[in-house]
C-alpha cells in the first residue's frame, strides 16, 4: 500500500469515527466518563497487582473505593449547594436593589455627559439591542449544556452505567492495550508507540495536575471568602476552583461573582477590597506555585489551545465534547510537533543539499 493510499485509508477511518461520534453523542456521556475513570485508575490497579492482588480483586477494590468517595463527596456537597442556592434566590431581590441604589450616582454621572433626549434614547436602544443578543447567547449556551447532560438518559443511568463501564474497562485494560498494540502496522510500530506514550504523558500530566490545582484553589477561595465574610463565599470559591480547569476563565468568573456579591452586601470599601485581595492572592499562588509545580511545562499544552479546544468541543458535541477536548488537544499537539519535526529534518525545509555547512571561521 502506497503512502497516498494509507493517508486516504486513515482519513476515511477518521471521518467515519467523527460521523459515529456525532450520531451517538446523545448516549456517549456515561461511556466516556467510564473510560476516563478507568484510564486514571489503571495505575492504582497496577500497583495493587504488583503487591500481589489479582487483577479482578484490584479492579473491584479500586473501583469501589473511588465511587464510595465520590458518593460521599456528593452527599456532602449537594445539600450544601442546594441550600445555598435557595438562600441566594431568596436574597436576590435585595442584592439587585442594593446594586441599583449604589449604581444610581454613577448612572446620573454618566447621564450628565450624555445629551438629553436623543443621546439617551440612542444609548438605551444600544443596550437593549445588545442585552437581547447576550440573553439569546446565554439561553443557547445553557440549552446546549442541558442537552449535553441529557445524554445520560437520566441521573440514575449515569450512576448505574458509568461504574459498570469503568469496572469492565479497568479489568480488561491491559488486554485492550495489548490488542490495540497488535493491530499497529509493524513497519511503524516503534514510532506510533513513541507518539502514543507522548500523548499519554501529556494528557495524564495536564489532567491530573490541573485537577489538583482546581481542588486546592477551590479550597483556598472557599475558605478565604468565607473568612472575609462574603455571603455564599464557600460556594463561590468551589465554583471558581472547578471552573479553573479552563485557564484564566475560572478566576474571571469567580472574580465577577465575588465582586458582584461584595458590592451588593457590603457598604464599606474595606471588605470589598478584601474580597478582591483573596482573588489576587489566589492568582499569585496559582501562577507562581501551584501550576508550575503540579502541571509545569512538560505537558506542552498552551493555555490558548486548551481554551479553544474546550469551547470547540462544547460547541460541537456538548458536554461530551468538553470531556473529550483535552485528550483530542493532546493528540493533535503531539501529532503537530511530530509533523513539524519531520518537516524540519526533510529536504523540503533543508533543500536538496542539506543544511548549510559552517566554515571554521564562523561563530556557532
Amino acid at each position: 500500500m502506497t503512502v497516498r493510499q494509507q493517508v486516504i485509508s486513515w482519513g476515511v477511518v477518521f471521518a467515519l469515527f467523527i460521523l459515529i461520534l456525532t450520531g451517538l453523542r446523545e448516549i456517549l456521556f456515561p461511556f466516556v466518563a467510564g473510560f476516563a475513570i478507568a484510564y486514571f485508575l489503571d495505575p492504582a490497579c497496577d500497583r495493587l497487582e504488583r503487591a500481589g492482588l489479582s487483577r479482578i480483586w484490584s479492579t473491584t477494590l479500586v473501583t469501589a473505593t473511588f465511587f464510595v468517595i465520590f458518593v460521599l463527596i456528593l452527599s456532602l456537597l449537594v445539600p450544601l449547594l442546594y441550600s445555598q442556592l435557595i438562600q441566594f434566590l431568596e436574597n436576590l431581590p435585595r442584592y439587585v436593589s442594593a446594586i441599583e441604589a449604589k449604581a444610581a450616582p454613577l448612572i446620573e454621572l454618566v447621564r450628565g455627559y450624555v445629551a438629553a433626549g436623543e443621546g439617551v434614547d440612542q444609548v438605551k436602544q444600544f443596550f437593549e439591542a445588545h442585552l437581547g443578543d447576550v440573553a439569546k447567547f446565554a439561553v443557547g449556551f445553557l440549552g446546549k449544556f442541558a442537552s449535553g447532560l441529557e445524554v445520560t438518559f437520566s441521573l440514575l443511568s449515569l450512576f448505574i452505567i458509568t461504574p459498570i463501564v469503568a469496572f469492565y474497562l479497568l479489568r480488561d485494560w491491559d488486554h485492550i492495550v495489548a490488542k490495540i498494540d497488535g493491530w499497529l502496522p509493524r513497519a511503524h510500530v516503534d514510532v506510533i508507540r513513541e507518539q502514543i506514550k507522548l500523548v499519554d504523558e501529556t494528557m495524564a500530566g495536564f489532567v491530573r495536575g490541573q485537577f489538583s490545582v482546581c481542588m486546592l484553589l477551590g479550597l483556598f477561595y472557599g475558605i478565604g471568602l468565607s473568612v472575609v465574610g462574603l455571603d455564599f463565599g464557600l460556594v463561590v470559591g468551589l465554583v471558581t476552583g472547578l471552573v479553573s480547569f479552563v485557564p484564566y476563565f475560572g478566576m474571571l468568573i469567580g472574580f465577577v461573582l465575588g465582586m458582584g456579591l461584595a458590592l451588593a452586601q457590603f457598604d464599606s470599601i474595606v471588605p470589598i477590597l478584601m474580597v478582591a485581595g483573596v482573588f489576587g492572592v489566589g492568582q499569585l499562588i496559582e501562577g507562581n506555585f501551584l501550576t508550575p509545580k503540579l502541571v509545569g511545562d512538560r505537558v506542552n499544552l498552551h493555555a490558548v489551545w486548551i481554551i479553544f479546544a474546550l469551547l470547540a468541543g462544547g460547541a460541537l458535541f456538548g458536554f461530551v465534547g468538553i470531556m473529550l477536548a483535552v485528550p483530542v488537544a493532546a493528540i493533535i499537539g503531539v501529532l503537530v510537533r511530530f509533523t513539524v519535526g519531520k518537516y524540519l529534518a526533510s529536504k523540503m525545509y533543508l533543500g536538496p543539499e542539506g543544511p548549510p555547512s559552517e566554515s571554521p571561521d564562523e561563530e556557532p
